[in-house]
């Protein structure tokens, strides 16, 4: 039986570490609330870039297209962007994206982009080859992060180094539930089949001119809700993961404190018996 000092110190140790589990708990319930408005509200804006894009789509010329909306039949090789968080501590959100990683295109050659040390370290122990790694940050993603992995989309998609360009992240569904999933980049790949508009849409300059512009702003937008989901589901599951430690340390305090009461009972209960044993051998 484990003696009265043993169970305090584990008692002690288990209280500090439901203080600190319970401050991990509070930090990211106070980020959570701005990262799920910021998901949120970028949310409509990406799905009407897509609907506009998919309005301008049938009036370009099909012997005419955008260089992102061509598909290289002559390259089979991929471009795999994986965000993920810096940080651990957030249950199984990390576990769930590198399986992911794992069973993506294990026979066809594929280059990697990472964002978050987490991907970072576990893409390189597989000897996947990287091209570049971005820190993920430990605040509200910013738009700035956006440029330097559009440029080497971009780089690799217009050179005709990859056929598919295609992210990986951790799609925002609820506090509850946070989703890894992917998402195809490049080509974009609007409706085959559209109802004819029963309204005339005018564009203004022309499409050809506006078409470009239009697809380099989706393909950033969908990065950067990217990046907006992903932050939001790593605070949404660290918060759920530290509450669930909280209340695990708090059942083990209670455990401990019943045994170490029956230890400290049972101690005395013996001491008083010897007492009384002695009281009767000396009479």
């Amino acid at each position: 039986m484990a003696t009265l000092l043993i169970l305090k110190r584990r008692m002690r140790t288990a209280s500090n570490v439901s203080k600190t589990t319970k401050a991990f708990q509070m930090i990211s319930a106070s980020k959570l609330k701005k990262a799920q408005n910021a998901a949120e509200s970028s949310k409509p804006y990406v799905e009407k870039l897509d609907s506009i894009s998919k309005a301008l789509e049938r009036r370009v010329d099909k012997d005419n297209l955008h260089q992102y909306m061509m598909s290289q039949t002559n390259v089979k090789a991929k471009l795999l962007v994986v965000i993920s968080p810096d940080k651990g501590l957030c249950g199984g959100l990390v576990t769930n994206l590198l399986r992911e990683v794992l069973h993506y295109n294990n026979n066809e050659k594929t280059y990697y982009i990472t964002v978050g040390k987490k991907a970072e370290r576990a893409v390189a122990s597989l000897n996947k080859e990287v091209i570049a790694s971005f820190p993920f940050g430990t605040s509200l993603p910013q738009f700035e992060m956006v440029f330097p992995i559009a440029k080497l989309v971009n780089e690799y998609f217009l050179n005709k180094k990859v056929a598919e360009v295609a992210i990986l992240s951790t799609k925002f569904t609820s506090v509850f539930s946070q989703v890894p999933g992917f998402n195809t980049l490049l080509p974009v790949k609007l409706a085959e089949t559209v109802e004819a508009d029963k309204s005339v849409t005018l564009f203004e300059p022309n499409v050809d001119m506006l078409l470009p512009d239009l697809l380099q702003h989706y393909l950033e937008m969908v990065i950067y809700q990217s990046l907006l989901e992903a932050y939001a589901s790593e605070q949404a599951s660290r918060m759920i993961a530290m509450k669930n430690a909280t209340d695990n340390a708090i059942d083990i305090i209670s455990e401990l404190r019943l045994e170490y009461n029956k230890t400290r009972q049972e101690k005395i209960t013996n001491e008083l018996l010897d007492i009384g044993g002695g009281q009767t051998a000396y009479e």
